[in-house]
Formats: C-alpha cells, sequence, structure tokens
C-alpha cells in the first residue's frame, strides 16, 4: 500500500513508528481510464492467486481484467500511492483505524507475534503443524478439520494431497514460541494480538454465533471476533495485495458465520474499513475477490446509510460498480442501486441495455443470495431512469424494452414483496403502454392487479397516480367485457376499498391530475346501476367538469375533455381511441373506421370471430348508453354548457376534442330515452354548431357538427332555430350528401318539412360555353370530375372543372360524322363514342384527356349507344336495338318496337319507344317485360318516351305529355306506377339527383322538379330559341351541364 522506499520500521522502547502510512480516504481514479494491464499489492506473494470458481467466473474474471489498473497506477505495480505523514502522525492514525475496529497493537516486548497464534483456535500455539501451503495450525484443530470430511487449507482454500496425514511438529516455531514466553513470564494471551496482565479485563462484549457453517463450530466467539479483527488489519494496513485479498475472503466468511451481527457490523461499517474494500476492489483482478467485495459492501450498505455515504464521496467509485456490472458481475448492480446516481448519469454509462439482459436472461438465478436480488435493482433502476429521463431517451430506451421481450419479467414484479419495485413496475409498464398500446393486452392478462392496490395507500402522491394513469390506461382495450372484467376486480379485491382511497386521493389531489382519477372513480361507479344515487359518481362529475372550465390551464382542460370522451368505451387493439372513427361511421363516412381497423388488424395480426364481434359490439353499446345516461343528466346537462365554453377556446387540441365530446352526447341524446335535457344542450350548443358547419374547412368536422344537428332536427323547436339558418345549412348538406348518408336523410327530411321550394332549391348559372363552329352539341357525359362533348361536325370535346368554370384540354375529331352519344364505362376508365358514321371509337380516360385505343365498325348509325363490360346496345336508324358484343358477334333485340331512348342497369336493357311504351329486356336469357304499354297515334300525333333514368330502384320515363303527365315513375321490381310529374312541356332529356328531376324541354327550358315531393321548385331559362339537346351531373350533383341546339354549353349550380 505504500512503497518499500517510503516505509521504515524503527523499534525503539517497544514502540513501532511509521514515517508513512496511508491516507485516511485513499485516492481513486475514474474507471473511464481503464486499461488492460494488471497489477497487485504484491506480484510475488505466494497468497496473491486464487483459482477461479467456476467456469463462468473463469469467463467473467476475462472481462475484469482490463479493469484491475489504472493509468496512475501503472508505474507503481506493488503499491497504492499515498501522501506522505510524519511518523507521529502514522501512528497516531493508525492506531485510530485500529481502536475504531477494537484492535489493538501492544507496546514493546508484551507484542505478541501473530504468527504464534493458530488461525483457527486463536490461541498461542502448544503443538504446531506447517501443511504443504505453508499455513500453520494447532495439530489437534487442524486434524478436527481433516476429520469432518474436508480436504482443503482452511485459510488458502488450496487441495491438501496428503490427505488426513499430517506432518511432524514445526519444532523451529516451537522452540521460538517457548523462548517468548521465557521473556514474557505472567502475560496471559489476549486473542486480539497481544497480551495483557492477568488483572486487565477482558476484551469487549461477545457474540452468539448461530450459523452451523462456521470452520470449526467449536470454536469460541472470541476466536471469530480475533479472527475479523487481524483480517481487518491486513485489509487496512497490509501492503500486499494477496494478503488484502485474503483478508476480503476471511471477513466474508466472518460475516456469513455471524450471520450479519450487529456488532460486527458496527466494525466493518468504518470509512477505514470500506474504503479499504474499494481500494482491493481497484487493484484486484480476483473474480471472487471481487464478487466477495460487492457481495459485503452490498450488505453493509443495505444495513447503513453511512456506508453509501462513504462510497458516494468519490464519483469514480459508482463508476467502477457500474464497469463491473457490465463486466459480467451482476451483485455490483445491486451496489449501484443502493448508491442511487443521477438517471443521467447511468444513461450516459448505457446501462440500460445491461439492466435489461438481467431481466431477459434471469441472470441473477446463479448470484449468491443477497438482500436485494440483480432483477428488483434493475426494475428500480430503470423506473428510476424512465421517471427522470428527457423525452427522446424515454422513447428510445421504451423501445428496447419492447423489442427485448422483458415486460413479462417487468409484470411480474408487480408481485414483489418491496414496494419500491412494485411502483418503479408500474412506471415502466404504463410508459409501455403510452408509447405501444398493444403491450396492455399482455399486461391484463397476467398482471395481479390486487398486490397494486394492496400499496396504494402506502405511497407516496406521485406514486399514487402513476397507480391510477396505469389503471386507467389498462382499461381502454378493444374488448368491452375484458375492461369490465377488470374493473370488477379493482373494485372487489384488495383489503380496502378502492374507491373509498381513490375518492380521498381525489378530494387532495392537484387538479392537472384530477380528470384521470375522476375518469377511473366513474368506470367503477358504473359496474352498478347508474340511475341510483352515488356520492363517488357526484364527486368525480363535479371535478371533471370544474377541471374542464379551468380556462387558466389548458393542460388540464384538454385532459378533463380527453377523459370524458375516453369513457365512450371505443378503442383500437392498440388502445387508440376510436370515438372520432365510430361517429364518423354512424354519419355514413365509415370509409375512415374500416381502413383504420384494416390497418390496426394487419400491423397486430389479429383476426376476430364473427360471434364474439357481435357480443362485444352488443356490450359496447350498453355500455356507451349507460355511460352518455351519467354524462348528460348531471346537474340536468352542466357537462353542455362547460362543452360549448371549450368550443370557443382558441386552442386547437382542446377544440377538436371538444367537438368530438359534445357531438357524441347531443347524438346519445336521440338514443337515449327523453329526459328533457335536448333543450338545455340546444342552448348551449346548436348556435356554435351551426357556425362549425358552416365555416370548418375540415369536412370531418362539419360531419360530426352535422351529427349533432342531426339530433335537433327531431326536436320541434331545434327544427325550428335550424330553419333560421337553412340555406347555409342546405349548402353543406347538399356537399355532404355524396359522401354521407346522414347528409341525404337531413335533406330529405327539410324538403318535407318546407313548402316554400325557393328556400331549398336556387340554381344559378356559372359559366356558358360557345362550341357553335363544331355545330349543336348532342350529348355530355361526366367521370371524375373531368366533363366530355360530342358534336354534330364529329368532334369530341374534353373539359376541366375549375369550379365556377369548365376549360377545355382537348380536343378531337376521329369521327366523320355527328357524334350522337357518349357512354362511360367506370370500371375500367373507357369512353365509347357512338357516331352516324356507323362506328363505336373506344378512348382510355387518363388526367390528361383521353387516348384512342380502338375502333368497332357497327354497320348501322348509332343514334343512343349504352355500354357495358362485354358488349354494347345501340338504337340503329330503323326498327328495334341492336347489341354488339365485344368479339364480333350481335343480335337483334325488340323488333317490332321503334326505339327512342335506352337506360342498361345490371344486365337489363329499358326501351324507350316511340309508341309511349316502356319495354324491360334481360339480355342474360332474353326474356322482356312490358312496363308500360303502348298508345295509338291520335290525330296522327305520337307521343314518344324521349329519355329513360333508371335510379334508387325507378325508372324515369319523359316524353311529351299525353295524358297530363310529362314524367312517369315506376318501380322496376314490380312495374308498379308509383308517381307522374305533370306539365305541358315537351321533354327531350333528363338527369336525375338524389334530390331533384331535371328536365330539358324543346322551348330551351330546364324544369327542376323536387324528387320526393313531386312538385316543380324551378325552372331554368337557357336560350328562347335553341332546344335542349342533353343533360349531365358532376359526381358531386352539385354542377347541371347542358347542351343545346346552338352550340353552347351552361353550366349551373346550386347557390
Amino acid at each position: 500500500m505504500w512503497t518499500e522506499a517510503d516505509k521504515s520500521f524503527e523499534l525503539s522502547n517497544g514502540t513501532k513508528n511509521l514515517s508513512r502510512f496511508p491516507s485516511f480516504f485513499p485516492e481513486r481514479v475514474s474507471p473511464r481510464i481503464l486499461t488492460g494491464n494488471q497489477t497487485s499489492k504484491g506480484g510475488d506473494d505466494s497468497n496473491a492467486t486464487h483459482d477461479s470458481s467456476s467456469d463462468s467466473e473463469a469467463e467473467i474474471e476475462e472481462k475484469i481484467k482490463p479493469t484491475a489498473l489504472f493509468d496512475s497506477r501503472r508505474s507503481q505495480p506493488a503499491q497504492k500511492q499515498k501522501r506522505p505523514f510524519s511518523g507521529e502522525e502514522s501512528s497516531r492514525y493508525l492506531s485510530s483505524i485500529m481502536g475504531d475496529v477494537g484492535i489493538h497493537i501492544g507496546g514493546g516486548k508484551h507484542t505478541l507475534p501473530k504468527d504464534f497464534v493458530c488461525p483457527i483456535t486463536t490461541h498461542i500455539f502448544d503443538d504446531p503443524v506447517t501443511l504443504e501451503t505453508g499455513q500453520t495450525y494447532e495439530r489437534s484443530a487442524i486434524q478436527e478439520w481433516l476429520d469432518r470430511g474436508n480436504s482443503t487449507c482452511p485459510i488458502t482454500r488450496q487441495t491438501l494431497h496428503t490427505g488426513t496425514v499430517l506432518p511432524k511438529t514445526n519444532y523451529v516455531l516451537k522452540r521460538l514460541i517457548a523462548s517468548w514466553k521465557e521473556q514474557n513470564p505472567g502475560s496471559d494471551y489476549s486473542p486480539y494480538g497481544g497480551v495483557r496482565a492477568a488483572s486487565e479485563p477482558k476484551f469487549g462484549p461477545s457474540i452468539h454465533l448461530s450459523s452451523p457453517n462456521s470452520v470449526i463450530s467449536q470454536a469460541t466467539i472470541d476466536a471469530t471476533m480475533s479472527e475479523l479483527r487481524l483480517a481487518i488489519t491486513d485489509l487496512c494496513a497490509s501492503e500486499v495485495l494477496g494478503d488484502s485479498e485474503m483478508a476480503v475472503l476471511r471477513i466474508e466468511r466472518c460475516w456469513q458465520e455471524a450471520n450479519a451481527d450487529s456488532e460486527m457490523m458496527a466494525m466493518l461499517s468504518k470509512p477505514p474499513v470500506i474504503n479499504g474494500f474499494v481500494e482491493t476492489m481497484f487493484n484486484s483482478a480476483d473474480t471472487k475477490v471481487l464478487r466477495s467485495i460487492v457481495f459485503l459492501l452490498t450488505e453493509f450498505g443495505s444495513r447503513d446509510d453511512n456506508v453509501i455515504k462513504t462510497l458516494k464521496r468519490v464519483d469514480s467509485d459508482v463508476e467502477c460498480f457500474v464497469e463491473l456490472f457490465k463486466k459480467g458481475l451482476i451483485e455490483a448492480l445491486v451496489l449501484v442501486h443502493l448508491l442511487r446516481p443521477a438517471a443521467k448519469s447511468l444513461v450516459d454509462m448505457d446501462i440500460v441495455d445491461y439492466l435489461l439482459e438481467v431481466l431477459d436472461d434471469d441472470a441473477n438465478d446463479n448470484v449468491p443470495k443477497m438482500h436485494t436480488t440483480a432483477k428488483t435493482a434493475a426494475v428500480i433502476l430503470l423506473g428510476q431512469i424512465l421517471r427522470s429521463s428527457y423525452e427522446a431517451t424515454i422513447t428510445e430506451i421504451l423501445r428496447s424494452i419492447l423489442s427485448a421481450k422483458v415486460i413479462e419479467k417487468v409484470i411480474s414484479s408487480l408481485e414483489a414483496e418491496r414496494v419500491e419495485e412494485k411502483t418503479a413496475a408500474v412506471s415502466i409498464l404504463l410508459r409501455c403502454m403510452l408509447e405501444d398500446g398493444k403491450c396492455r393486452n399482455v399486461i391484463s392478462s397476467k398482471a395481479k392487479l390486487a398486490a397494486m392496490l394492496e400499496i396504494f395507500v402506502e405511497v407516496n402522491d406521485d406514486e399514487q397516480f402513476e397507480i391510477v394513469h396505469f389503471l386507467s390506461e389498462l382499461v381502454k382495450m378493444n374488448r368491452r367485457n375484458l375492461n369490465e372484467q377488470i374493473l370488477h376486480i379493482l373494485k372487489e379485491e384488495g383489503t380496502f376499498s378502492t374507491m373509498h382511497s381513490l375518492l380521498t386521493y381525489l378530494q387532495n389531489t392537484p387538479q392537472t391530475q384530477s380528470p384521470i382519477v375522476a375518469g377511473l372513480i366513474l368506470q367503477l361507479d358504473l359496474l352498478d346501476e347508474p340511475r341510483k344515487m352515488s356520492i363517488y359518481r357526484e364527486e368525480a362529475m363535479d371535478a371533471l367538469i370544474s377541471c374542464l372550465r379551468n380556462s387558466e390551464s389548458p393542460v388540464t382542460q384538454i385532459s378533463a375533455a380527453e377523459t370524458v370522451l375516453a369513457l365512450q368505451g371505443r378503442f383500437s387493439y392498440s388502445g387508440k381511441s376510436l370515438s372520432r372513427a365510430i361517429l364518423l361511421k354512424r354519419a355514413g363516412l365509415d370509409r375512415t373506421y374500416r381502413a383504420f381497423m384494416r390497418k390496426d388488424q394487419r400491423r397486430h395480426n389479429v383476426s376476430a370471430d364473427p360471434q364474439d364481434t357481435m357480443e362485444e359490439e352488443k356490450a359496447a353499446e350498453d355500455w356507451e348508453k349507460r355511460v352518455a345516461f351519467v354524462l348528460v343528466s348531471h346537474e340536468f346537462g352542466l357537462l353542455f354548457e362547460a362543452l360549448a365554453e371549450g368550443l370557443d377556446n382558441t386552442n386547437e387540441d382542446l377544440y377538436s376534442i371538444c367537438l368530438m365530446t359534445a357531438s357524441w352526447l347531443v347524438h346519445m341524446l336521440s338514443i337515449l330515452p327523453d329526459m328533457g335535457i335536448v333543450g338545455a344542450a340546444r342552448v348551449c350548443l346548436l348556435k356554435r354548431f351551426v357556425s362549425i358547419f358552416k365555416t370548418e374547412k375540415n369536412i370531418e368536422n362539419r360531419v360530426l357538427s352535422m351529427i349533432a344537428l342531426n339530433t335537433f332536427i327531431g326536436d320541434p323547436e331545434g327544427l325550428h332555430d335550424l330553419s333560421l339558418h337553412m340555406k347555409d345549412i342546405l349548402k353543406g348538406l347538399r356537399e355532404l350528401k355524396k359522401s354521407s348518408v346522414m347528409a341525404f336523410e337531413m335533406l330529405k327530411v327539410f324538403s318535407e318539412e318546407h313548402d316554400t321550394s325557393a328556400d331549398l332549391w336556387n340554381h344559378q348559372e356559372l359559366c356558358q360555353e360557345d362550341c357553335s363552329e363544331n355545330g349543336e352539341v348532342l350529348a355530355i357525359t361526366c367521370f371524375r370530375g373531368i366533363f366530355f362533348s360530342g358534336h354534330s361536325d364529329g368532334t369530341i370535346k374534353v373539359w376541366a372543372n375549375k369550379g365556377s368554370k369548365i376549360q377545355i384540354i382537348q380536343e378531337v375529331r376521329e369521327h366523320t360524322k355527328p357524334v350522337t352519344s357518349l357512354a362511360i364505362l367506370q370500371s375500367s376508365d373507357k369512353l365509347y363514342s357512338g357516331s352516324l358514321d356507323r362506328t363505336v371509337r373506344v378512348w382510355s380516360v387518363e388526367e390528361d384527356g383521353i387516348h384512342f385505343e380502338q375502333v368497332e365498325e357497327m354497320k348501322d348509325q348509332i343514334n343512343s349507344l349504352v355500354v357495358a363490360n362485354s358488349m354494347a346496345c345501340y338504337i340503329p336508324q330503323g326498327a328495334g336495338v341492336k347489341v354488339h358484343s365485344w368479339n364480333g358477334s350481335s343480335k337483334f333485340l325488340n323488333q317490332n318496337k321503334y326505339a327512342k331512348c335506352l337506360a342498361l342497369v345490371q344486365g337489363k336493357l329499358y326501351c324507350g319507344c316511340q309508341d309511349n311504351s316502356i319495354q324491360e329486356i334481360d339480355l342474360v336469357t332474353g326474356t322482356m317485360g312490358n312496363i308500360q304499354n303502348g298508345s295509338k297515334k291520335l290525330i296522327k300525333r305520337a307521343y314518344p318516351i324521349y329519355a329513360l333514368e333508371v335510379h334508387d330502384g325507378l325508372i324515369y320515363a319523359a316524353g311529351s305529355s299525353f295524358d297530363g303527365s310529362i314524367v312517369k315513375i315506376w318501380s322496376t321490381s314490380n312495374y308498379n306506377l308509383v308517381g307522374s310529374l305533370a306539365s305541358t312541356m315537351e321533354v327531350r332529356t333528363m338527369a336525375v339527383s338524389s334530390e331533384l328531376i331535371y328536365l330539358g324541354c324543346k322551348g330551351g327550358t330546364v324544369e327542376v322538379w323536387c324528387k320526393n315531393k313531386y312538385n316543380k321548385v324551378e325552372t331554368l331559362q337557357t336560350s328562347s330559341t335553341a332546344k335542349i339537346h342533353c343533360l349531365a351531373l358532376d359526381p358531386n350533383q352539385d354542377m347541371l351541364l347542358i347542351g343545346t341546339s346552338d352550340g353552347r354549353i351552361q353550366t349551373w349550380t346550386l347557390s
């Protein structure tokens, strides 16, 4: 421990003077500058070498060897660097150390050489024998040791090859002892390393040794304590590394034999002894010694905080213990846990992956039993790191935890004996669920939740909130029945009343944490009949509403709104809220919901049994009704006031959550029994929903507001209030009707309730394009926002919709005669053009226009054309209808009728004829049925059917007024007449939308009729001289295109 040059001993007047002695706190070197060399306090000492106890220890030793020497010690292989002392200081210092541990240095002639004392009996030798290992023992003691079946040297643990045969007496040593006794007559040997007069009192109190593993069970208490004191002396004062290492092993043996005696603890916890352990650890490369040091320091540190304080005085100690742990000395992890270094320093030392290995590989199974297991230490340290690190660091660590699949080991810590381990496990699992929600399914199936309930009243406020937050996240599974099973466990198990404990905590917790606590209380309370009075429910609702109205804390408001919405109980497999997707699905926008569910199932490789799905859906609906009843009935709809304030807030997150929550609860009012609360909701929210519906750019938010408005339509007072905003609401509904069934139904309700057409239907002209240079506009059709027009000079024009106008993007002229028909086959993105030049041309539709693909020769003029996947049907110049297959074959149908218009729907061809008759022909079977019989000419005038449209199972047939009706409406299922439109106009073309019927008349006007009421709502005047040849609607049914005989294309829209 100090250099030979600095060491000198002078015996003068019986006193030992030390000119150099180690400092009170040994100097340490940071393990960051570890080198690959190995050192010892005394490399030539025979006791410095110890065999590894197993193959695993040999492997660990290979890892640890590089840590045995620091750069500052490289030049001093046999000693420790110490500051110089004066002889007087050294003597005083050594005495203070020995006095601390009960070791007294004798003076002068009374000093008994330690070589005269048997290490087993701790008495002066009477018959000394020296074994082959070089160690000397009392013959009777070593004989008894061997007779007990031992075959090793008690001190060195080396195997004795001589068996039970002992060597002869060591007469040289025996004579030296006799000579010493002659020089010190009347002295009684003291087992503590010296002699004393017979009149001097015996040393100190004794201890009782109960361990059956003592080296010699009959050895006296004084002998054990004497050996311990001698070992402490070697540990603290010896300059030879081998002596210090042997001292460590002897101390460990004494500690285990004494079964952690309190007096021994007091001796070993002194700072000089602790520093002796650390100094030996810094220099040793022996795995067994290092393991013993770590074990002892852990034992001492777990019992005495002063030991931890001593170790913390030098930062490099912690780093060294971490390095030992990372090199394979698992016991060092427990010591790191006791030292509690800062989370950031643990992360900087790259300890996380090694902690996961401890959990994953059960590396602590082969570790000696300690006060704290390595697994416990790993869980506690991981919890400490996750609680204290930055978000980016936490995310990286959580991903490592999830990928390492050690989560089940963490779950098992919920049943640990130590509260600290349980709370750390809760912290880890909570953050795992927040990072990757699918793990909650594993946690819910394996966690013993009753164990957490037991500790809830014992832990601090922060840990209580983590437990509540954990439980709240746990019941966000995609199966309602499982969630309720967990809630029942929480409510019914445990020594203490969960409800009472949570309520007490709610009454004292900060507002930022109140929403989550209140939400869990409500869920537990709703397991009972929701109509019964409950103090828990009232307190929880008051807390939620108070938090929702706390404008000074947007975070608290958002948390409260999220909690209320989460009570709906709709979650995906990964725990994501499905509230928004469910609401959109109810409005008819179910594509978002289906896409989300398919993605979630593919990502987590799950599939649901249809029967289970039905049962779960029923359970979810029942739960949703119970929750909604409690929320809306509290204080007669007080929650609506708080949500209205949230909708007025400028915080986008709060606004979005309040919109979803308010829409959901107002929608539930239409499902729940009438409680008289619709009025309160209307007063608080109707104007806000109308404003959102009018101004919101996000279509999903508009749909959410529409869901609420749909509820108010069912209330007479609500419908009256909505009529004040009729035009704005109708405009929005028309925009949504194509994608939302609910919007379509609401339009029907409005049209039935209001007789004044001007309030509902009002068209305005957008633009007019002059194409007279190409002759008449004979055909118009639309596809994906692109318009196509066919002209009498054989030209086809392609137009793009630019909002308030249409813009030509392409013009082609492949036909030599007028283009009479344009038909779209949507399944293949094809445009078919029929012409009087007896051809049908096929075009592919692209974003930049159309591209010619092929021509079909028909041998007859094409007057009207409809197409299917495998055929085209057209009206030739004479009687009948021709069916042309794309493979070249053709057939002739309805040969006795002169067809004027065609419609093809689902393999059935509908023909409107010159004689006012209508036929349905099944193209598969060839059978034909009469929908309307023909009429004879009256006064040499015919009443042909000029236009046919099939829409929603109804056939709309338009022509000249024969019996006062210009349009008759028939059912496709039974051919019954279901309605008619009366007018004196002569219709040439027709277009039908979901709400309106447009009739293009011979006189240049377009009549607009309500589809539901069969009444005319508007007349559009396009020209006083031109005829209307064709009509078409855009895909959204908002824009009407009109083709006229004077070569103009007009666009009109609902204003």
